[in-house]
Parts: C-alpha cells; structure tokens; sequence
C-alpha cells in the first residue's frame, strides 16, 4: 500500500500515531500492545527519507520517537485532552451521585445533563479547589 501525503500530513500522522500509541501503551508496563509501537516505529523510520532527522531516533535497535519529539509540545496535547476527559468523568458521575444513580432516561435526562453543566462550570471556573472530601 501507497499512501501520498505532503510534508506537512506526514508530519500531523507522526503526532497522531505517537498520540494513539501513547494512549494505548503509556499504562501498560510491560504488557503492551506491540503491534502500535510496531506501527509507530515503522512511521518513524520514514522520518530519514523526508528530511526529518531530528524526529526519530534508534534505541535498543528499535527505531523510536526521538526525545526532541517527545519534549516538542506533544505531551501538553495529551495532558490538554487528558484534563479535559478527567472534569467531563468527574462531572458525570458527581451528577450521577446527585441522582443516586438511578437509571437515565428520557425523563431524568435533562437533569442530568443540567447537574452536569453546573459542575462543568465549577470546574472551569476553580478547577478542583472546592472539592472536599469527607471521611
């Protein structure tokens, strides 16, 4: 298989497959899907060809994202992604407490949605400083 992309694409394919396998990979230990990093790998030896030398490197044999790569900004997309998917969980089952988690239907799925906003809301506005925890 062919795939033609510019420069650029190529590029934005680089951040989408590292992102994809660190999703994937990041928590696994030594359990990891070594198909992705396979595939990443396979990508990232393309870097040579395009010029893009400072992308990749070799480690153990394996050829890698480079650590430039690494710390260019890419983890901050991640972390991004990551505080946000964190606050929407947290807001849901918070709202979900709130309703003690009975089952959502049409009938309470406005509720929902509305405890939802509120705690969104508080969040975007102070993040987790009013959360307390009672033991």
């Amino acid at each position: 298989m062919n795939i033609e992309l510019t420069e650029k694409e190529f590029r934005r394919l680089l951040d989408m497959v590292y992102i994809g396998n660190w999703i994937l990979n990041s928590t696994r230990g030594t359990d990891r899907f070594e198909d992705y990093d396979h595939v990443e790998s396979l990508l990232f030896s393309k870097c040579a060809k395009a010029g893009m030398d400072t992308l990749f490197e070799k480690r153990d044999g394996q050829v890698v994202p480079s650590v430039a790569f690494e710390n260019g900004g890419i983890h901050e997309a991640i972390a991004d992604y990551e505080d946000t998917v964190f606050f929407e969980i947290l807001a849901e089952e918070l709202a979900r407490r709130d309703m003690d988690f009975e089952p959502i239907g049409p009938e309470n799925f406005n509720e929902l949605t509305s405890r939802i906003d509120e705690y969104i809301e508080e969040f975007e506005q102070n993040g987790m400083d009013n959360i307390v925890l009672e033991r």
